[in-house]
């Protein structure tokens, strides 16, 4: 679930939404490269404090953040048998792989997108996925219930602090994590999101403003080298000042006109906030806010993965598509479409859809 942040009203569309249940996929997925490894690290910044949500004001509960980190790399391709393989063996790589570092939503954990971050593991990604602290599905169910969602202005924080944390690992600086030696490339990093996840990520490529420890936006991603941000069903913080970064990673922005949760509406907006050519826009026809990235919904999950794999390649291995993402993100139409540039969707005459952020 996303908090609706002062999110602007917008108007009209081009595109025709199908009916909610979604269509049969011909999708074809390339065939894995990898199998996928496993293994969970923690990281602890002690510069920065944990809140407990359930009392007003909040109270901190520790003056550390502890932010264990689910990291998925490639291992040699077995078949059958477990999809993720924990401790594997790494395949060695000269120079590291790819990087994505991924945020999740509210009240879930990194294990809810396993489908979606062990498939781009399978195209040649390394996959880190940190725990929220406040917002994972334990914690929620930890603090009573409590809506422990402000604590998302934090989170661009974890992200940064999480992405050192990992390129020290690789580099041998740091026993937090061996299994991590050697596997990141800190020049071909990735931020991804989904929900409550790609806002914190939206913040941390984009804000110019302090978040409430008082670090600065753009201080938190100065020296790390995000190369591409990928927004799924997310939305833009508009209670921070953005602007458009110098070093213009590419921009994915994956959205569903039948979103329950979170508006087409947000995400045309954040795609019009970003000045930027090099950036795409994958319009979803029919699928709800997380089916598309758990794979519950098959064939907007195909179309996402056929999507995103190539996307990554060309924004972080300089790989030139053939045919261009617009084509590859538009192969089934009555699934979805993808546009490039500007102008992209008009936003939308989506149709008004009762907002529920539980089970969709």
């Amino acid at each position: 679930m996303v908090a609706l942040l002062g999110i602007a009203a917008l108007a009209a569309v081009v595109v025709t939404p199908l009916g909610a249940q979604g269509v049969t996929a011909r999708l074809t997925i390339p065939p894995p490269l990898y199998s996928v490894g496993i293994t969970r690290c923690t990281f602890v910044d002690h510069s920065r404090g944990l809140l407990n949500y359930q009392r007003t004001p909040y109270r901190l509960i520790s003056k550390s953040r502890t932010l264990l980190s689910e990291i998925r790399y490639p291992t040699a391709l077995r078949t059958g048998g477990a999809a993720q393989i924990p401790g594997a063996t790494p395949v060695v790589q000269s120079g590291g792989y790819p990087t994505v570092i991924f945020a999740h939503g509210y009240d879930v954990t990194p294990d809810t997108y396993a489908a979606l971050l062990d498939a781009w593991v399978e195209a040649g990604f390394v996959v880190v996925a940190p725990v929220f602290p406040d917002e994972n599905s334990n914690e929620v169910a930890a603090q009573g219930g409590t809506n422990t969602e402000d604590d998302i202005v934090n989170e661009p924080g974890d992200l940064a602090f999480v992405t050192t944390s990992v390129i020290q690992a690789s580099a041998n600086e740091t026993t937090a994590c061996p299994l991590l030696s050697g596997l990141v490339n800190p020049s071909e990093l990735a931020l991804a999101g989904h929900s409550d996840g790609a806002e914190a990520v939206g913040m941390l490529a984009y804000d110019h403003g302090l978040d409430p420890q008082g670090n600065n936006f753009a201080s938190l991603r100065a020296g790390l080298d995000y190369r591409a941000v990928l927004i799924l069903s997310g939305a833009l913080d508009t209670y921070q000042a953005n602007a458009d970064e110098a070093s213009k990673p590419d921009l994915l922005v994956i959205q569903s006109l039948a979103d329950q949760c979170n508006p087409f509406s947000h995400g045309v907006q954040f795609y019009n906030a970003i000045h930027q050519t090099n950036k795409w826009f994958l319009v979803l026809r029919s699928a709800h806010h997380l089916p598309p990235f758990d794979g519950a919904d098959p064939s907007a999950f195909g179309l996402v993965v056929k999507t995103t794999v190539p996307f990554l390649e060309m924004a972080l291995e300089d790989k030139v598509l053939a045919p261009s993402l617009v084509a590859i993100g538009s192969e089934e139409p009555s699934i979805g479409v993808t546009y490039a540039g500007s102008p992209g969707p008009l936003a939308t005459s989506a149709p008004r859809i009762k907002e529920s952020c539980g089970p969709n």
